[in-house]
């Protein structure tokens, strides 16, 4: 009896949703489904597989012209951006970039993002209720990448316009948002071409003057490679920390328990994020692009065909999960969720990302014990990039 067909899967619908159980069907028939873009990759051994896979590159590259957008300043500074380079040029700039977000450097502002923390929670702890975006996880991860960057903390608000819009580069409305994205993409260049002037005439202990030193070593980042990295970064940085935290908060909501066990127990924090962007990952799709014909498990793949790996759907496969409970914080030996993609491409700055919001959560846990929601909320598209654009939580008053 002939194999049925693989399901189709309609991820450019912005009513789609990655989660719900068409895609749990899909991956109980097969561990692929076709797409508007090409194939997704449904489990988790084929999904972690694929992106280890030297016969594929990032395949981001492609994105503006799957939307329709052919020329422009966005498409070409998309092009231009650590996601869609490839090769010899992606590795230099890694090493180059690197030194910027190592694991010592980071776990050192770890008391400034708890003061941060605390005093965005003081000014809404009295009162029992909070919008959840706009007071916390929004000033959050946008007041830390002003401290990273050795940006004023005043001018956060205008730095978080411009990457709350720039970010809809990585939305399923990517075309209708065009003139909001290339009008943030200007802002945002403009500002960060002047903090660079800035810094090479005064360099300060950021991350801006690290990656100036590196700009003029022997092998050096360009004046331009500077600014797309940079803008890239700060955009990239607060719009993806923003949005989790959102989904982790959601998350939680619906696991009480776990929720009352890390307030307990503060230092589960590291394990709560992973446990978060296992099940509700942020990213939805990781993107990989055939660079040769591919034979995949029987599925023949051509050079330049587009596989997007589904992080949520892999991070929940009961093939890899099966001995565990379906979200326990607890547990330290799951396998490795997509979150922060995976291969030559993983998230440069995953250790800002993980270290901020191990910080973050217990703190909310703990000063907010009782939290639900107030309302629906409103919510990006569950596709492509998502997260809550608004999200009312109530809770007991300190």
């Amino acid at each position: 009896m002939a194999a049925p067909a693989p399901r189709f899967l309609d991820l450019a619908d912005p009513a789609f949703d990655v989660t719900a159980s068409a895609v749990h069907d899909a991956r109980d028939e097969s561990w692929y489904a076709e797409t508007p873009y090409g194939w997704a990759v449904l489990r988790y051994e084929e999904g972690t597989a694929l992106l280890k896979d030297r016969r594929f590159q990032q395949g981001n590259a492609k994105w503006p012209d799957q939307n329709g957008i052919h020329d422009g300043p966005w498409r070409e500074w998309w092009q231009q951006t650590l996601l869609s380079i490839e090769g010899d040029d992606h590795l230099r700039l890694r090493r180059l970039l690197g030194p910027a977000f190592r694991m010592k450097t980071i776990e050192a502002m770890r008391p400034r993002f708890q003061a941060l923390a605390n005093e965005l929670i003081d000014g809404f702890a009295g009162r029992g209720e909070v919008e959840f975006v706009s007071e916390f996880a929004e000033p959050y991860s946008s007041r830390i990448l002003c401290m990273l960057l050795g940006l004023p903390d005043d001018e956060w608000p205008q730095v978080a316009h411009w990457a709350d819009d720039l970010g809809k580069s990585f939305g399923i409305n990517v075309r209708a948002d065009l003139p909001r994205i290339e009008a943030a993409l200007e802002g945002l260049s403009g500002y960060i071409e002047q903090v660079i002037a800035d810094r090479q005439a005064q360099p300060q202990d950021d991350l801006v003057s690290t990656l100036i030193a590196a700009h003029e070593g022997s092998d050096a980042l360009s004046r331009h490679e500077l600014s797309v990295a940079l803008v890239f970064l700060a955009f990239a940085g607060m719009e993806t920390t923003r949005n989790q935290l959102g989904l982790a908060l959601q998350t939680f909501l619906a696991h009480p328990d776990q929720w009352a066990l890390l307030a307990e127990q503060p230092e589960l924090g590291g394990r709560a994020v992973e446990e978060v962007m296992r099940v509700a990952p942020t990213v939805t799709w990781v993107t990989r692009e055939a660079i040769e014909d591919v034979d995949l498990h029987g599925l023949r793949i051509p050079a330049g065909g587009i596989v997007q790996v589904l992080s949520h759907s892999i991070g929940t496969d009961e093939r890899a999960m099966a001995e565990h409970a379906p979200f326990d914080i607890r547990i330290d030996d799951r396998p490795l969720h997509s979150g922060f993609g995976g291969g030559v491409h993983h998230c440069l700055g995953h250790f800002v990302a993980r270290t901020d919001m191990a910080v973050a959560l217990p703190l909310l846990a703990k000063r907010m014990p009782d939290v639900e929601a107030d309302g629906p909320g409103e919510w990006l598209p569950v596709s492509g990039n998502t997260g809550p654009v608004r999200f009312p939580l109530r809770f007991t008053p300190e």
